[in-house]
């Protein structure tokens, strides 16, 4: 190894996501056999445009005259962007949210890096629940804190009992993620309660929430901000309004928090030092104004239905996923990266469930275009003929 890299990125890069892993394959089969031939369900890279809304709201906000609109402003953000997100926030939640309580972020990503950055010291403790997104790890470790899986039940539910026995002294957070990536999972109302009384007040729950408007079924998710009252929230428009390279979002830390003035100014300090410095001063402005703009969710359950329906009946166990844009099945095989490789031989790119945490298992995105998710599903089928 070249000694110019540091040995804890070099360890980091061997184990580094799945996910990109299978997308520099899917680069390779490719060149090999035409884009044709290869069905991409590895990233959850939303293949549909931003809705109307956003669009119309960002081509508002570039055309506008307003002096200083490139420049910096107050590092948590703009004043009137926080203020639109508080109010946004306060009718969703009943919780009395100001412009004070909003850190305006570089997606969830920034906002969990803040938050992390603000809570850990050096061997401090993170939670996170498996099977989970695994840049969690990279997101403690940056932070000179030590990830500690716990695996949910067998409903991919959080078990409140194994969390409570890995809370230790040197815990200082927990992240949740629901809707979650990879299962589709949403957490119900009774779990957080429980979950809540299980969390003792030197810990922090951080909701990681960018998955939140896209449920199925008609399906609302229970509010985070009234079940959990140590919970601060990481918010991303990437998946809801499908602008993932624009990298905007927030974190939200609820006044009833004893120590919230203090986290606030902690994490306003924390994003500029980690080189963040403001979120995308457009963006800010386009979301203030749509912030509750989605993408129509209806086409993402089209597709789970459709690819559900197909594996359950060639005899996959894939159940119905209650949000997010990921399904989540058993491999037919117990070496869930072997049956990955009997895919990639029929085109099909997936993720094997080892990359988060829970081997047994392959995540399949939705982001794939239907007629390829069509065109996808005899390959499907002839791989599980192997696999027996």
């Amino acid at each position: 190894m070249n000694g110019s890299i540091s040995r804890s990125i070099a360890q980091q890069m061997e184990r580094s996501s799945w996910i990109r892993r299978m997308f520099e394959i899917g680069i390779q089969l490719r060149k090999e056999r035409g884009a044709e031939n290869v069905f991409d369900f590895s990233l959850g890279n939303p293949e549909v445009e931003p809705p109307a809304a956003v669009l119309d709201a960002l081509r508002q906000v570039v055309s506008e005259s307003r002096p200083h609109a490139h420049g910096y402003m107050p590092n948590a953000g703009f004043p009137e962007a926080r203020a639109a997100i508080a109010r946004n926030l306060a009718e969703r939640t009943g919780l009395p949210f100001s412009a004070e309580d909003i850190v305006m972020t570089n997606g969830a990503a920034g906002a969990i890096n803040t938050i992390l950055k603000a809570v850990l010291d050096p061997s401090d403790e993170a939670i996170v629940l498996s099977p989970y997104f695994p840049e969690y790890r990279f997101y403690i470790e940056n932070h000179g804190g030590r990830m500690v899986t716990v695996d949910t039940d067998e409903h991919f539910q959080p078990d409140i009992d194994a969390i409570a026995a890995a809370i230790t002294p040197r815990t200082k957070a927990l992240i949740l993620n629901s809707p979650n990536n990879p299962t589709g999972v949403v957490y119900s109302a009774e779990v957080l309660r429980r979950l809540d009384r299980a969390i003792p007040d030197s810990m922090l729950v951080i909701s990681d929430e960018p998955y939140r408007p896209l449920t199925f079924d008609g399906l609302k998710p229970p509010e985070t901000f009234g079940l959990l009252r140590r919970a601060v929230g990481a918010w991303s428009w990437s998946k809801a309004m499908a602008i993932p390279g624009e990298r905007i979002g927030y974190l939200a830390i609820p006044p009833h928090l004893p120590e919230a003035a203090e986290l606030r100014n902690a994490c306003t300090f924390a994003s500029r030092i980690l080189g963040f410095i403001n979120a995308p001063a457009i963006w800010q402005l386009v979301v203030a104004r749509v912030p509750d703009a989605t993408v129509d969710v209806s086409q993402y359950q089209e597709k789970r239905d459709l690819l559900c329906d197909a594996l359950n009946a060639m005899g996959y166990d894939a159940p119905r996923p209650q949000g997010s844009f990921y399904v989540f099945p058993r491999t037919p095989l117990a070496d869930d990266v072997a049956f990955i490789r009997l895919l990639q031989a029929q085109g099909i790119l997936a993720v094997p469930g080892t990359g988060f945490g829970r081997g047994g298992y392959m995540r399949l995105s939705l982001t794939i275009a239907k007629d390829d998710l069509v065109r996808s599903l005899p390959g499907f089928e002839r791989a599980l003929r192997r696999a027996r």
